[in-house]
């Protein structure tokens, strides 16, 4: 995602009803449990995708599926999720 003048200010993670879903830390080089963790002190906590159409979720197994498992929607309509 950039601003009106073209600089960077974060990776779109997902699309949902109230807007969208943007990793802004810096340095971040993926999206992972520790990623979604840090600075946080929280159980053990599992990267999952969750579809912003349904709610299903699954499991990240090597990335995104192509498409929700629930309803059908493409994989743009997934995005990553921390589940407890």
């Amino acid at each position: 995602m950039y601003t009106e003048d073209g600089n960077p200010i974060g990776t779109i993670r997902g699309i949902g009803e109230g807007g969208v879903f943007v990793t802004t830390r810096a340095g971040a080089q993926s999206l992972t449990v520790e990623h979604a963790r840090s600075g946080h002190e929280f159980g053990e906590g599992e990267l999952m995708w969750r579809c912003t159409e349904c709610g299903e979720m699954g499991q990240i197994k090597s990335g995104l599926p192509d498409q929700c498992t629930g309803c059908g929607e493409p994989k743009e309509a997934l995005m990553y999720w921390t589940e407890d």
